[in-house]
């Protein structure tokens, strides 16, 4: 094993303190890549040499440090590349590391469903089960001409190499860009795509509260959708034009959400996380003619100028509607 990709089960509202568990992580090695909100990627092939452990070991190490001196456990998948440990980590749970077999790659990809893949969305993977490729196993045992027909030709020839275990990945060192974020849990698995929607309207409105109250605005925004099965699927958008605007950036995390296509999927949270971030007094903004979206900032100076009064809880009715 070389690549660990961990996912620290961080609290709603403490992501936060991502930055301090990327530091723990970089005690063992500086090849390390960042996954807001809650993950990263580790590259301990220089580890491995140094501490006389295998990956799997060191990741073990890492769990009990992330407990003792941030109170954060964490799940864990291993694998020669940072594909197949993304991949492994579908299998983790707290306390065990689901490590992929460097000698038997291709059977432990090989019953796995095509959407275990990084990268394979629900319409590639939608398409790609209409032709009965449901699994990687049968993915990577079809003609490369099919799969090139079927998706095209650079993401059907990728497709290919991945489902029979050919990682070709990197660990990117990064930092944790400025971001702000916003989790809405469900206290019950939802299935209501509704209950999604308002969600994903009282995150949006929170964000652009936020940013306003900042004087920023933010040029792309990231949806995470965690399922009940401790999986989850994220999508980033970047904006038009850098924003505040809490319209604008529900429209951006519907369309996001939409595109996803779920069907009857079982949702645990949803994270909204606004990015790339800068001072609203540097952003041009597109003059518009629309009398109902000059309506909706006024709206918005107002509910700012009550929240900054009153507090963040503060609400004025009939705001949301408008």
């Amino acid at each position: 094993m070389t690549v660990l990709c961990v996912r620290f089960q961080l609290p709603p509202e403490s992501e936060a303190a991502l930055p301090g568990l990327l530091g723990l992580l970089e005690e063992f090695t500086p090849v390390v890549e960042a996954l807001p909100p809650d993950g990263a990627l580790a590259d301990l092939r220089g580890a491995e040499r140094y501490f006389g452990r295998s990956a799997v070991e060191l990741a073990s190490v890492i769990r009990v440090r992330a407990l003792a001196l941030h109170g954060v456990d964490c799940v864990i998948g291993a694998g020669p590349g940072p594909m197949l440990a993304r991949v492994a980590l579908r299998d983790a749970r707290p306390g065990v590391t689901c490590a992929v077999p460097e000698d038997a790659v291709a059977e432990f990809l090989a019953d796995r469903p095509v959407a275990a893949l990084p990268g394979v969305g629900t319409a590639t993977s939608r398409t790609l089960c209409e032709y009965g490729l449901d699994t990687l196993g049968r993915v990577a045992a079809a003609p490369l001409s099919t799969l090139q027909r079927l998706i095209g030709a650079r993401a059907g020839r990728e497709l290919h190499e991945k489902a029979a275990g050919v990682d070709r990945g990197r660990v990117v060192p990064n930092g944790v860009s400025r971001s702000l974020a916003t989790e809405r849990p469900f206290p019950l698995d939802e299935l209501d795509p509704d209950r999604h929607r308002r969600a994903l309207l009282s995150a949006a409105e929170e964000l652009g509260a936020r940013l306003r109250a900042l004087d920023k605005v933010c040029g792309t925004l990231t949806l995470t959708v965690r399922y009940a099965d401790r999986t989850a699927t994220t999508r980033t958008r970047t904006l038009r034009e850098p924003t505040a605007h809490s319209a604008a950036l529900t429209r951006t995390a519907y369309g996001m959400y939409e595109a996803l296509g779920l069907q009857r999927a079982r949702v645990r949270a949803l994270v909204l996380r606004a990015e790339s971030l800068a001072p609203a007094e540097q952003a041009s903004h597109q003059l518009t003619f629309d009398p109902v979206d000059e309506k909706v900032r006024r709206v918005e100076e107002a509910a700012d100028r009550v929240r900054a009064k009153f507090g963040p809880g503060a609400v004025i009715p009939g705001a949301l509607a408008a």
